[in-house]
């Protein structure tokens, strides 16, 4: 009987323990993950600014809805433009990373406008929200560049990689101005892909730590988590949309993108990257990957 008693009380001890440490980790690892900056970039010896690539830009702060600067580059492609394309990083990442997409879109026609979401890379902010803010940030951005008497702004699309491609997914439902997007590795819900983080980082399914967290974590940056689903937002959008999927991704489940595609309306697509992981579906993918990208915004924002 005193095993027993030794054992359940070690039990309930170790649970205890953990959902402490989690109550006051969790909310912080959600709502705060790290600022990536140029030296990441810099030790793999990667472009960490535009013009690193040849390309002459501006840097831009964009203020949100509640006053935050939102740091950006925009690479204009000219009186002729035949549109403009958004591009939105991960989680943790920030604008830099979408440098190589910028050329790609500049060389076919199109504007490029990149910037650091909210709490993350140069832009204010104190808590990241995975779109539940962040979606009403892409419409400040559109409505800036409308206002740009020297830009030819044209059709707005939207490229996303992962959480940029969850946010570019929920700024669609709401901004009618954004006619195309391409989302790349996206979550489905925020609720999901929590539970599969919490496995991944202490191998306990449990979803009451999930709970603890996310409870902790709309109180504190004032949000809904359960608002937070590209997958009920893309049911609402009616615009082209191309999916992208890394078939190789251990940090989010290839088959999301395939939820994601299923419960989109046409016109819509799919492209899986074979072989590709979480972060490098351009690496693997190669020329093919951008003829995929630019075939579909030339017949969507031209």
């Amino acid at each position: 009987m005193s095993l027993l008693f030794a054992i359940v009380t070690a039990a309930f001890v170790f649970l205890l323990s953990v959902t402490i440490v989690i109550l006051i980790v969790g909310p912080t690892i959600l709502l705060q993950p790290r600022r990536r900056t140029k030296d990441f970039y810099i030790d793999l010896n990667q472009p960490v600014t535009p013009s690193d690539l040849g390309l002459a830009y501006e840097e831009i702060n964009v203020l949100s809805r509640d006053r935050l600067k939102l740091n950006g580059w925009l690479v204009k492609a000219g009186p002729n433009a035949k549109g403009t394309i958004l591009f939105l990083h991960g989680v943790a990442d920030c604008k830099i990373a979408g440098i190589p997409y910028a050329k790609l879109f500049h060389d076919h026609g199109f504007n490029a406008f990149m910037y650091d979401s909210r709490q993350h890379g140069e832009s204010e902010g104190t808590f990241c929200t995975y779109g539940y803010y962040e979606k009403y940030d892409v419409s400040s951005v559109v409505d800036y560049l409308a206002s740009r008497g020297d830009l030819r702004l044209g059709k707005v699309g939207a490229f996303g990689t992962s959480m940029g491609a969850a946010i570019a997914i929920q700024a669609a439902a709401i901004d009618k101005r954004i006619v195309a997007i391409a989302a790349e590795n996206s979550f489905t819900t925020l609720r999901s892909i929590f539970d599969d983080y919490q496995k991944q980082l202490i191998k306990l399914p449990f979803h009451y730590l999930r709970n603890i967290v996310i409870k902790r974590s709309e109180f504190i940056a004032n949000f809904k988590a359960n608002d937070v689903s590209p997958l009920n937002s893309v049911a609402e959008i009616h615009l082209p949309v191309l999916v992208l999927g890394s078939t190789g991704d251990r940090l989010i489940n290839p088959q999301y993108s395939k939820m994601l595609y299923d419960n989109t309306d046409p016109p819509k697509e799919f492209y899986a990257v074979e072989g590709a992981r979480h972060n490098n579906a351009w690496q693997v993918g190669g020329e093919a990957y951008q003829k995929k990208l630019m075939e579909f915004f030339e017949r969507n924002l031209s």
